[in-house]
């Protein structure tokens, strides 16, 4: 028990260790930026693809953790208690599906063409600069960029798909023997079974396995776009990316917070009503 719950301290310690540093990337990626859209030059450039090359090593460097921790505490990935309800009812395989990085792509550059033809409605100073050129930002797509992420979000979701067969099968042999007819034949409820733990123990190495395949499929959905973007473009896509995720656990955290203190609220009035 005392092992098990260690790999459980390990795996919520690099995950936060994980969520501090995209928390610290945003203020570099914002800074190298804003230098890149008010002096377009190449130099700014390379510091934009070597800080997006740093972070997607951060992104290889936890799964590489993950990875270790989870032949040893694989479900609780898939469940995360650092997690808020929120986050893990929207989780994939451990995480997020690769295939939303695609729908960021598309709202960010949907968004930030609507925001430029406003401003250039409103005839707002500053517009042409705002822009930077050579591809500033992902209202910039070319058609020949949309076309080369469309036919990879296709490969994706087709990847993902077969992910998510493997682990309905996984999840549908709890119900299979040995397990069913051992916790059918039992004089007591849940009690222990060398035979369900065995059972149990190969279930979790498959969860493991599959949890480093969908990491895998999401560090590599993540390099395949940021080589299709601009230096500029993959920035703004990453920083976005960042916020979203540290902005959803947030939320989440908040929205729990808030139906608590409902509950207590409202036994609190529940208990003054008997009282009178």
């Amino acid at each position: 028990m005392g092992s098990s719950s260690k790999n459980i301290e390990q795996a919520q310690d690099s995950y936060l260790e994980w969520m501090s540093l995209q928390s610290q990337r945003i203020p570099e990626l914002k800074q190298l930026l804003a230098q890149r859209r008010s002096h377009g030059d190449e130099d700014n450039d390379n510091k934009l693809r070597k800080l997006t090359g740093k972070i997607i090593g951060d992104f290889k460097n936890y799964a590489a953790k993950r990875a270790d921790l989870a032949h040893r505490c694989s479900s609780n990935y898939y469940a995360p208690t650092w997690n808020s309800p929120l986050e893990n009812a929207l989780i994939w395989m451990g995480g997020c599906r690769p295939s939303s990085f695609f729908r960021l792509v598309y709202a960010l550059c949907g968004s930030q063409t609507e925001i430029r033809v406003t401003q250039f409605l409103r005839n707002i100073d500053g517009y042409e600069s705002s822009g930077g050129g050579g591809g500033a930002s992902l209202s910039d797509l070319s058609a020949e960029q949309l076309a080369k992420i469309n036919v990879l979000h296709v490969k994706i979701i087709d990847e993902e798909e077969k992910m998510t067969k493997k682990v309905s099968s996984l999840q549908e042999d709890a119900a299979d023997i040995p397990i069913a007819t051992v916790a059918y034949e039992m004089e007591n409820v849940g009690e222990p079974n060398v035979v369900v733990d065995q059972a149990l123990d190969k279930q979790e190495e498959a969860m493991a396995r599959l949890l480093v395949e969908a990491d895998n499929l999401r560090v590599d959905t993540l390099a395949k776009i940021l080589g299709i973007l601009s230096p500029v473009q993959g920035a703004d896509f990453l920083l976005a990316g960042r916020k979203l995720h540290l902005s959803m656990h947030e939320w989440g955290i908040m929205r729990d917070r808030r139906r608590r203190d409902c509950m207590v609220d409202t036994e609190g009035n529940a208990g003054g009503e008997e009282g009178k």
